[in-house]
């Protein structure tokens, strides 16, 4: 266990050389640098050593790997190991527990004989204080933090976890977890050899080769069940007149839970894995629910084989117990709001199927919209509906007719349904049983011309939500269509900007001018801030400011982001410092509104900064920090005062 008796004093210039080249010290100025080298130690571990031992070793010391190499694992009660992460030269351990105050949280063991570069408690605590962007990279892993803390809640309530740290569906890459050889036939064998093939090695699909050996489909046991046997084909028929092609793919070293959201959005059950551009197998939705025991798999398809829209109502209700063992996996915010945004559409699209059905087809092409956090994809417990419709110009009045009064009865009875199914409606009505929210192409146009060319500063304020539409259901190009015509007209409406740029620093962060929280004075919510209004909307505003300004189609905040930066419109820095920050934000949203779903509260977005620990107040602080940087950035592209 952790020992520094044997530590020796090492020269400063080779620490100094080594910082120089590695995150985050290669930040610091070199007077900084230089101070921090002479303060450091270095010691030597063999191999097999246990530097750390969980809940044992009192930490004192950073430690930086200057060569060889840990294993960082934990141990449950039962003496099961779950390995958590390998780190080499360059790389670090115990700075968690150095900014918790807290025993070492994970067993730290050499691999190959190490050494590393020791700098004491006091040194890396007055080296945080002092440089921020340090701070920033080491408090990547709060977020953890409030995991860990979730965990703790969730077990007080009798929730079953799993071993912490065994987070496999976010550290598990799909390359990883397929095993055995890779199943091939030819594009001209028959189907009846593809079944005989299964059958004997016990397999789900087969991939499907041409004459020159190129992967060019996939053939399954759904496959010969619903393209063959149901449809009375000859068993003589060839493969490539049942597979489906092209095949689905995904990179060797994308994560399980991204495999998984691919298969759900598309409906699929296989993903051929690519490595360097070459197909080297197959990973199935059994793979992965094999991996993790539970799923949100099993809710996913429960929607989608519901035939009646009252069975809906249920299973709506079971969304956040997903995020509830999504959290206990690990999940982040990003991770969860993608996975809410999957099972919610799932509800939508077999709803809005079946009163297809109900009421037969529409006399035109249209498309659901989503706008808001819906839109975003960032939707959270039981968000306010925000829709609308938008369908095919009709050919003459009387198809015009009849086009209105369609999707008058089924804008109002799919909203009653979604009410039913636990999605309240929007107080402010941006909902498809608004008449004024079912235009055509041209309609949707001249509206968001208007809000554009003429704008109005209240009108503007009250238009950002429809900004964010995305097409949740039905025709998605009458949606790309409306997108397309707003890249290209927004960029060169300054008016408009502006009054959005202004709206961006209308909401100040919650900080005095030392840098505390302020909460409200009063009222219901005495002793809380809003985390919605004064932490998220301002770095959701931002996005869509600069989206709309650079002709960015995506809707999602960290998308539009990213977008961003590739885009070279956005610094790397301020980029990254953003999307951690907006990140932070969720994830303490999300759990704040978990705890109170547990308690059988209704989830609201006011945290009271008390209950936070002295760290999480830290990072909400530099989350607001963040928001103050936004916000000149806003003031400088746009060249604005103080407003």
């Amino acid at each position: 266990m952790q020992s520094t008796k044997d530590a020796h004093t090492v020269s400063p210039e080779v620490v100094l050389e080594f910082l120089q080249k590695t995150l985050p010290f290669n930040e610091l100025d070199t007077e900084s640098l230089k101070n921090l080298a002479r303060q450091c130690i270095i010691d030597f571990y063999p191999k097999n050593t246990l530097i750390f031992k969980q809940e044992v070793t009192e930490v004192t010391h950073f430690h930086l790997i200057q060569k060889g190499g840990v294993k960082i694992y934990l141990k449950d009660e039962q003496g099961d190991v779950t390995l958590k992460d390998f780190r080499g030269v360059g790389e670090y351990f115990g700075a968690l527990p150095l900014i918790q105050n807290t025993l070492a949280n994970l067993n730290i063991e050499t691999v190959e004989d190490t050494f590393c570069f020791l700098f004491h408690k006091e040194a890396f605590m007055e080296l945080l204080h002092s440089a921020p962007k340090v701070t920033n990279y080491f408090l990547r892993s709060m977020t953890d933090k409030l995991v860990r803390t979730a965990y703790k809640e969730l077990r007080q309530h009798r929730v079953s976890t799993r071993t912490e740290g065994a987070l496999y569906l976010f550290s598990a890459q799909v390359g990883a977890i397929s095993k055995g050889k890779m199943y091939t036939i030819a594009v001209d064998d028959t189907v009846q050899n593809a079944a005989i093939q299964m059958a004997q090695y016990h397999i789900g699909s087969l991939l499907v080769k041409n004459s020159t050996g190129d992967i060019v489909g996939i053939v399954t046991d759904k496959d010969l069940r619903t393209r063959v046997v149901a449809q009375g084909l000859d068993y003589e028929t060839e493969v490539k007149w049942i597979m489906a092609s092209p095949v689905q793919t995904i990179e060797s070293h994308t994560v399980c839970f991204d495999a998984l959201l691919k298969m759900m959005s598309k409906r699929i059950h296989h993903l051929a894995i690519e490595r360097n551009g070459k197909i080297t197998g197959v990973i199935t939705t059994h793979d992965i629910m094999v991996l993790q025991g539970t799923s949100p798999l099993y809710l996913f398809r429960e929607i989608v084989a519901q035939r009646k829209i009252e069975g809906l109502y249920q299973l709506s209700r079971k969304v956040p117990l997903v995020v509830r063992s999504l959290i206990e996996e690990g999940a982040k915010a990003n991770n969860i709001t993608r996975m809410i945004t999957i099972l919610n559409d799932q509800i939508l699209d077999r709803l809005l199927t079946l009163l297809i059905e109900k009421h037969g087809s529409p006399p035109v092409h249209f498309c659901w919209l989503l706008m808001g956090s819906e839109g975003r994809r960032e939707q959270t417990f039981r968000t306010d509906q925000d829709n609308a419709i938008i369908f095919e110009t009709p050919e003459n009045a009387e198809q015009e007719k009849a086009t209105l009064e369609y999707f008058k009865t089924f804008s109002e009875e799919a909203i009653e349904h979604l009410v039913e199914c636990g999605y309240p409606r929007c107080p402010g009505n941006i909902m498809a049983s608004n008449p004024d929210l079912r235009q055509d192409e041209n309609g949707w146009i001249k509206s968001f011309n208007r809000w554009m060319f003429t704008p109005a500063p209240q009108e503007v304020l009250n238009s950002t939500i429809f900004f964010d539409f995305r097409a949740g259901f039905g025709d998605d190009t009458l949606a790309q269509n409306l997108r397309k015509h707003l890249g290209q007209m927004s960029p060169k409406q300054e008016i408009f900007l502006t009054h959005l740029a202004k709206f961006c620093l209308s909401m100040r962060p919650p900080l005095s001018f030392f840098k505390n929280l302020i909460v409200e004075k009063n009222g219901d919510h005495k002793n809380t801030l809003n985390l919605k209004e004064k932490g998220l909307v301002p770095f959701v505003d931002y996005a869509r400011l600069l989206s709309l300004k650079h002709g960015i189609a995506e809707s999602n905040t960290i998308g539009r982001l990213q977008l961003l930066h590739e885009a070279n419109h956005l610094s790397k820095e301020l980029y990254t410092e953003t999307v951690e920050a907006y990140e932070f934000l969720m994830q303490l949203r999300l759990i704040h509104q978990l705890h109170m779903m547990e308690d059988g509260e209704q989830p609201n977005n006011y945290i009271n900064p008390a209950d936070l620990s002295d760290l999480e107040k830290q990072t909400l602080k530099e989350a607001f920090e963040v928001v103050r940087r936004i916000q000149t950035n806003v003031k400088q592209h746009f060249h604005l005062q103080d407003i």
